[in-house]
């Protein structure tokens, strides 16, 4: 016991520096922690040297990850998700694992026979890092962006397939229908029974302690630990009766309120099971780093087709199918749970584990240089791509302007880039003046904008604003009023002011009217050329001034309805 809790301080001291440190260098924490491990484990400086500790420590800090990972996943988000993402995550999962199966088997890796070395480098090589890709792209503020929302859809779809696999992991030594079968009917217990005790007796006693933070936390930790009991008693895993303890809470009233007593012991134990992942691997030899970079080179190269076709061949245009591709091109903290349980079964070697965490450690730093540069890197993509005969959504356009037809004709009103902002002025000129709608040219690359817009009857043109010709090719020069509905954070490649300028330059009478979410920009944009900027916040500021204003002579209610008729006429292009 003594040995265990010295070697939990040692693994959260390291964890703590190293963490400190990768912050600092703009690095993910998991890959502190996983050095961290190394240094102070047997391979390294030899300070925690328990197989026991590890084995314990690992175990938990699984269990917890599991359990956490399952709270957050939301099967109604599933049930919502759109054809687009569920295509896209289907095509990207059954051709990432059916090609991985291929490919490593070809390099000699096992299949059978009680290896299936090949099977879980397939499944891990296919699943992303929910961690890095939400970090970088919530500091990017691209979670909300059409790429952005097929990133995380596709992220959710990835975690139910896991879910699925390590249900069937048990039986790979023995894949007769028989006993797939039982595992299943296995499984299907153990969910039903997760389901039934949470649906109807977990809510009333929750609402019991709710107002009691420590009983909930405890409540929350007796459930982890009961399914898993119970998983164990069916033959399966207390990681897995974990993973369904949390899924199995994920639409609970109360589930927001244990996700957030939960967090601070789920960050301790994840860390924990990092820490000691990192202690198992050793110093590589030139076959690990070699299996390591052929992993990395497969993962990041099957992500990028089997997430791309998928997305291009639904003609979502090249910009929205190559972004999710280069977002998800690296592998899952998940993946690392699914090589490991595949140690624990005795189903993969100690070298190919090995090989995936270096691979893991490779892309994490890899995919984070090129998230947070994927737009530029998918702009100079797109030109190649069309050269080699690839169509993007514009060659409609362009054809139609080729026989002298659409485009030619020239707007008064163009706008440039379409967010909520111009979704909310083309759903209030439907209601004052239908007929400015026949005056209008829309500028975008989002497919969805292109679609429904084109079905409107509103002229669109799909394109990159911050490209200069795509702007004489709206027309811009010969437009009387050019709006900029766009703010700076939104923009890529670009920003107001320098858009101001590029219109000034092709159309010096245009009427300009610019956008300005941060107030030291509006100086800018008039300096460029602007002839009005908008700052949303000042109209936002009204607006609940008089919201107060109503709350305080009673009328809160009627000005509430006001809002629910608007939202009742719906009309609006992005809602």
């Amino acid at each position: 016991m003594h040995d265990l809790i010295s070697d939990i301080a040692l693994s959260i001291l390291f964890a703590w520096v190293l963490g400190v440190l990768a912050h600092l260098a703009r690095q993910p924490l998991i890959l502190a922690y996983l050095v961290g491990g190394f240094l102070i484990g047997p391979h390294g400086a030899g300070l925690v040297k328990s197989d026991q500790s590890i084995a314990i420590i690992s175990e938990l800090g699984l269990i917890f990850m599991l359990f956490m990972i399952g709270l957050e996943i939301d099967l109604k988000k599933i049930v919502r998700a759109g054809r687009v993402i569920l295509i896209a995550a289907g095509g990207q999962l059954l051709g990432g694992c059916l090609i991985g199966v291929v490919v490593f088997m070809a390099a000699g890796l096992g299949l059978g026979a009680g290896r299936f070395d090949a099977l879980y480098l397939a499944v891990a090589c296919a699943l992303s890092s929910t961690v890095i890709i939400v970090k970088v792209l919530y500091e990017r503020r691209e979670l909300d962006t059409l790429p952005g929302r097929i990133t995380l859809g596709v992220l959710v779809v990835q975690d139910i397939f896991a879910i699925l696999f390590l249900a069937i992991e048990p039986s790979l030594d023995n894949l007769q229908p028989g006993v797939v079968l039982l595992s299943v009917i296995r499984v299907g217990a153990l969910v039903a029974t997760a389901w039934g005790i949470s649906r109807y007796v977990l809510p009333k006693l929750f609402h019991q302690i709710a107002r009691r933070p420590e009983l909930v936390l405890l409540g929350a930790l007796a459930w982890c630990f009961l399914i898993g009991q119970i998983a164990e008693l069916l033959h399966l895993s207390r990681e897995m009766g974990s993973l369904v303890a949390g899924v199995s809470l994920s639409t609970f009233p109360y589930a927001l309120d244990v996700t957030a007593k939960v967090t601070t012991l789920r960050d301790f134990f994840i860390t924990l099971f990092f820490v000691t992942l990192g202690m198992t691997i050793p110093v590589p030899d030139r076959s690990v780093i070699g299996l390591a970079l052929a992993i990395a080179a497969f993962a990041f190269v099957s992500r990028l087709v089997t997430t791309f076709v998928p997305l291009y061949l639904m003609r979502q245009g090249l910009r929205t199918s190559l972004l999710p591709a280069v977002n998800l091109a690296q592998i899952s903290e998940f993946s690392l749970v699914v090589i490991q349980t595949g140690v624990l079964a005795k189903h993969v070697s100690t070298q190919t584990a090995n090989a995936a965490s270096f691979a893991f450690v490779l892309l994490a730093v890899i995919s984070t240089f090129l998230i947070g540069r994927s737009d530029r890197i998918v702009r100079a993509a797109i030109a190649p791509l069309k050269r080699l005969g690839l169509r993007d959504l514009d060659a409609t356009e362009l054809a139609a302007t080729e026989a002298g037809e659409g485009s030619g004709a020239a707007r008064r009103i163009v706008i440039l880039g379409f967010y909520r902002a111009a979704s909310a002025l083309l759903g209030e000129m439907e209601r004052q003046d239908s007929s400015m709608l026949d005056q209008i040219t829309v500028v975008d690359f989002n497919p969805n904008v292109f679609r429904n817009l084109t079905a409107r009857g509103v002229h669109v043109i799909y394109g990159d604003v911050s490209n200069v010709e795509t702007l004489v090719h709206a027309g811009v020069g010969r437009a009387g009023v050019v709006i900029l509905s766009v703010p700076d954070a939104l923009l890529k490649g670009t920003d107001n002011a320098r858009l101001v300028r590029h219109v000034r330059a092709l159309n010096p009478k245009a009427r300009i009217i610019s956008t300005a979410d941060v107030l030291a920009t509006v100086a800018d944009q008039y300096a460029a050329g602007a002839d009005y900027v908008a700052v949303p916040r000042f109209s936002d500021a009204q607006e609940l001034f008089h919201a107060i204003e109503a709350a305080d002579n009673g009328l809160l209610g009627a000005k509430r309805a006001e809002i629910d008729a608007r939202l009742a006429e719906g009309g609006e292009v992005l809602p």
